[in-house]
């Protein structure tokens, strides 16, 4: 539910309501509901953006980790979504994965040489995050 909505954000809460139909739509019960609280969330934003553009943006972050995770039978990929669930945490990240620190900095560098970005700033974080999700 959208809340009460004045005139001129008359659009926005349709807009909204729509979204929140399409959430409903994926959820495997036959009649769901979508609260306010689940409104506020990256996932509305995401349902907002093209479909040709979420794909993009997912391919451009994330393809150069799968390639180079098929050739060298690396787990970039998986050492991406471990240190973003660990918030970044070293130790908790390495304990997670079942390898040495080093080999996590290791793989988390590689990621950067890959990617151009660096983990270690909160954009950036966040892109991997939003890419995660959309893959």
């Amino acid at each position: 539910m959208s809340g009460i909505a004045q005139v001129e954000g008359l659009r926005g809460a349709v807009e909204e309501a729509r979204y929140a139909r399409r959430m409903a739509e994926g959820r495997a019960e036959p009649a769901a509901v979508v609260g306010h609280d689940e409104l506020a969330t990256h996932v509305l934003l995401l349902a907002s953006v093209p479909d040709d553009v979420r794909h993009m943006f997912r391919v451009r972050l994330l393809d150069p980790l799968r390639s180079y995770d098929q050739v060298h039978r690396a787990d970039l990929v998986r050492t991406l979504e471990a240190f973003l669930r660990c918030s970044g945490s070293w130790t908790r990240c390495a304990e997670l994965l079942h390898v040495h620190v080093n080999t996590l900095r290791y793989r988390i560098q590689r990621i950067q040489d890959l990617t151009g970005r660096d983990l270690a700033r909160l954009e950036d974080r966040v892109d991997f995050f939003l890419a995660l999700r959309l893959g």
